[in-house]
């Protein structure tokens, strides 16, 4: 009978025999191996951000740093109307 029939008539197949475990070689390096510094962040002023240029997902993550939840599911236009008119009231 197919595998499938076996599933079926509620015989289990037997497990796969498991692979013997192999101890993985650990290579020593020649050369001593250097600390990758973080890069340093870049504050973000107002006046560096071109609202107009963003894409619906920018204006969202934008609009979380300053304190005014978007909804992505309405127009980019009414995204940054919103945005425009948070940043006047503030």
């Amino acid at each position: 009978m197919s595998r499938f029939g076996d599933l079926l008539g509620g015989k289990t197949p037997a497990p796969a025999p498991a692979a013997p475990a192999q101890p993985t070689p650990v290579a020593s390096p020649s050369e001593p191996v250097e600390a990758i510094a973080p890069e340093p962040t870049q504050e973000v002023f107002e006046s560096d951000v071109s609202i107009d240029e963003m894409s619906k997902n920018e204006l969202e993550e934008y609009g979380r740093t300053i304190g005014i939840e978007l909804d992505r599911r309405h127009s980019r236009r009414k995204l940054i109307k919103e945005l425009k008119e948070h940043l006047t009231n503030s």
